[in-house]
C-alpha cells in the first residue's frame, strides 16, 4: 500500500513538473531551457534531472504527453459521422489546427536544436528525438487505415506505408505552412485532401470494420 502511494506521489510530482515545462515551452518555444523549467517549477535543476535525466528525457516525456493528446484528437476526427473525404479533411485540419494553436510547443518538439543556448544543451539532436514521434504517428495512422479499409492481401503493409507517408506529408506541409503562412489553413486542407483522393477513396471499407 505504501509503495502504491509513493508511486502515485511520484507520478503526481512528475505531472506537475511537466505542466511547469509546458508553461515555459508555451512562453519560450525552442529556447526553453532546463534552468527556466526548474525555476518555473520552484526546484533546482539537479532535482529536475533526477526526474527526467537530461533535456532529452524531458523532451521525450513532453513529446509523449502532446502526441497522446494529438492522437486522441485525430481519432475523434477519423470517427466523425461524415463521408470519407470529409473525414480525411477533418483529420488533416485537426493536425494543422493543433500546430497552429500551439506553435511554440510544435517548434520545441520538432525544432528543439534551434534553442540550444548554452554548452550543456548544445548538440541536442533534433532527428534523434523527433523521428520517433513521427514514426509513432505513422504507425498509429497506419493502424487506423488498416482497421477501416480493405486493401487486399497485403493490406496491412500498404496501410503502414500510407500511414507513414501521410504523416510525412502532413509534417512537411504543416512545417512549411506554419513558417510561411502562404495560404489559409482551409486552402491547405483542401489541397492536401485532393492529393489523397486516389486509391484510398476507391478501396471498399473492410468487412466488419468501423468504416472509413
Amino acid at each position: 500500500m505504501e509503495t502504491t502511494q509513493q508511486q502515485r506521489s511520484a507520478d503526481d510530482r512528475r505531472r506537475e513538473l511537466l505542466e511547469a515545462a509546458d508553461r515555459v515551452v508555451l512562453r519560450d518555444g525552442p529556447q526553453a531551457s532546463m534552468n527556466a523549467i526548474a525555476a518555473e517549477a520552484g526546484i533546482t535543476k539537479p532535482i529536475l534531472y533526477r526526474h527526467f535525466g537530461d533535456k532529452g528525457g524531458l523532451y521525450r516525456a513532453l513529446a509523449k504527453r502532446h502526441t497522446d493528446a494529438l492522437l486522441r484528437a485525430l481519432q475523434v476526427a477519423v470517427d466523425a459521422p461524415a463521408d470519407r473525404r470529409e473525414r480525411v479533411a477533418g483529420t488533416l485540419d485537426t493536425y494543422l489546427a493543433a500546430i497552429e494553436a500551439r506553435p511554440q510547443v510544435y517548434r520545441f518538439l520538432m525544432h528543439p536544436a534551434e534553442g540550444a543556448s548554452n554548452s550543456s544543451e548544445q548538440g541536442f539532436d533534433v532527428g534523434l528525438h523527433s523521428a520517433p514521434l513521427l514514426r509513432r504517428l505513422g504507425e498509429e495512422l497506419g493502424k487506423v487505415v488498416a482497421d477501416r479499409v480493405d486493401l487486399g492481401p497485403a493490406g496491412d503493409m500498404v496501410a503502414r506505408m500510407w500511414g507513414h507517408g501521410i504523416v510525412g506529408m502532413m509534417h512537411a506541409a504543416g512545417d512549411w505552412w506554419l513558417g510561411e503562412r502562404p495560404c489559409t489553413r482551409a486552402e491547405l486542407v483542401e489541397s492536401l485532401t485532393d492529393l489523397l483522393c486516389g486509391r484510398l477513396f476507391d478501396a471498399p471499407d473492410r468487412q466488419g470494420g468501423p468504416g472509413f
